[in-house]
């Protein structure tokens, strides 16, 4: 009987042993990697031809609409009126679905779901350093690599046009944007897994890819300024006041509003349920620090292009009179990629994009959580302008664009390799130029597509088929 047990122990070591031999190395993962371009070659990423199996634009703008706050509609159009560039920031579910007919290499990561270039700024971590990374997860979910990185390369040239660069410099912009990919993928393929995890973009490295010093000083008062505004001494006056003995969110219709009861009827209890489930959430020990605040006050809040008519609302806890803690609370609906790359494994989409966050970014907010309202809305939460410092594009030149489109692939590369794997994409991208021209060509022919689909939007106003409001400066 001894002698058979020990013979037990030895098949199932031998067994471990084989096991640690078929894992592959790094460069064996590459050789696969490039193996995948004999069934999907990189110049197939090439160019964009409108199918004609296509919805139609605005059929695809009214159904993304279903569930929002209704009032709030015309607020989204009125934004997404403002430019092409507006309309491709508003315009993530029609993307989403054109990008799933165009090729792939199959490797799938943690995407983004949204990466266009407006959605990369920097933001605090839980140890009070200011990095770069992605900051807008909202439609995260599991799918291929390329369509995050084709939607950036897309938003660089819709940018470009938007400042009133020439064409080739809207190229340029974008090839090295997509060049910067490949490159940083090349570099996170040969690292430890526990140094790309470790990997970030800290406020130095920004300062390091600015071209000019001029650029750098402007960082450096955005940077200060932020820190100024997300201090408790200048949130708290700028949002909230005190009624009477009770601190209240002020209201600011049609931005920020309390909700009546037949908007939000869970304010009857005091929102008890709502953050009760959020609170469960949490790991122990912010559980143990939120404990010490007591909620106070909500609003809604109109926020961003694409979240606009979604429930968003900022919520006022305090520790004591003059420690303040606010929390945007987001509606989480289904990812505009979940009917091309499948349903997400988390039943609720909070969770859903918390989980991306904590996949995808650096370090994430301390705060970050999610829940459920009483009539099965899901929500997440997270710090409200925790130091969060968000690109603005006006007066740009084409090296600050270009400076931009180098970080934003940076960061990008880095959430990849995070929850892919590095060394099969970099392989399938090789050293040449190959797949950047690839990705160029596509870029600049879906940027011509969203002209048009901004043309058929803005008829559609004028033609009183969608209403929008434009809001007054």
């Amino acid at each position: 009987m001894a002698k058979q047990t020990v013979k037990t122990k030895a098949k199932k070591s031998v067994s471990a042993t084989a096991d640690l031999q078929q894992v592959l190395s790094p460069d064996q993962r590459r050789e696969k990697g490039k193996a995948l371009r004999e069934h999907i070659p990189r110049e197939n990423h090439a160019g964009w031809k409108t199918p004609k199996s296509r919805k139609d634009t605005i059929e695809m703008l009214i159904e993304s609409n279903r569930q929002r706050v209704q009032d709030l509609v015309p607020i989204r159009f009125g934004r997404m009126m403002q430019s092409p560039f507006a309309f491709y920031r508003g315009g993530a579910a029609i993307m989403a679905a054109d990008l799933a007919g165009t090729p792939n290499s199959g490797i799938t990561v943690q995407a983004c779901g949204d990466a266009h270039l407006m959605n990369f700024g920097g933001f605090a971590t839980p140890e009070r350093q200011v990095i770069f990374d992605v900051n807008d997860l909202d439609e995260t979910l599991p799918a291929p690599w390329e369509w995050d990185l084709k939607r950036l390369a897309a938003s660089i040239v819709i940018a470009a046009r938007h400042l009133e660069l020439r064409e080739s410099e809207a190229a340029r912009a974008v090839t090295e944007t997509v060049r910067a990919y490949r490159e940083r993928m090349a570099n996170y393929s040969g690292m430890r897994a526990l140094d790309v995890w470790y990997d970030r973009i800290t406020v130095e490295q920004v300062l390091a890819e600015a071209p000019n010093n001029e650029v750098r000083t402007q960082i450096k008062k955005r940077l200060k300024k932020a820190q100024v505004n997300s201090s408790a001494e200048t949130l708290f006056p700028t949002l909230a006041d005190y009624d009477g003995i009770r601190p209240r969110i002020r209201d600011n219709p049609p931005l920020i509003f309390h909700p009546t009861v037949e908007q939000a009827p869970e304010q009857k209890t005091q929102y008890g349920g709502v953050i009760n489930l959020y609170r469960d959430s949490l790991p122990e020990h912010v559980k143990v620090l939120f404990n010490r605040f007591q909620f106070c006050d909500a609003a809604l809040k109109v926020v961003g292009v694409g979240s606009v008519g979604t429930r968003c609302w900022v919520a006022l806890f305090m520790a004591s009179d003059d420690d303040p803690l606010f929390l945007q609370v987001k509606e989480a609906r289904t990812s505009v990629l979940e009917p091309f790359a499948g349903k997400s494994r988390h039943k609720n989409h909070g969770e859903r994009i918390v989980v991306g966050q904590r996949l995808m970014q650096a370090a994430s907010d301390l705060f970050l959580g999610w829940t459920v309202d009483d009539s099965g809305r899901h929500f997440y939460f997270r710090q409200l302008r925790d130091m969060k410092i968000s690109p603005v594009i006006e007066g740009w030149d084409l090296d600050l664009l270009k400076a931009h489109g180098k970080l934003c692939s940076w960061a990008l590369a880095r959430a990849h390799a995070r929850s892919g794997d590095a060394s099969l994409i970099a392989g399938y991208l090789g050293s040449s130029t190959v797949f950047d021209e690839a990705v160029c060509e596509f870029a600049v022919e879906y940027a011509d597509q969203n002209q048009r689909d901004y043309r058929a939007f803005i008829k559609a106003v004028r033609e009183g088929r969608l209403e929008a409001i434009i809001e007054s400066v």
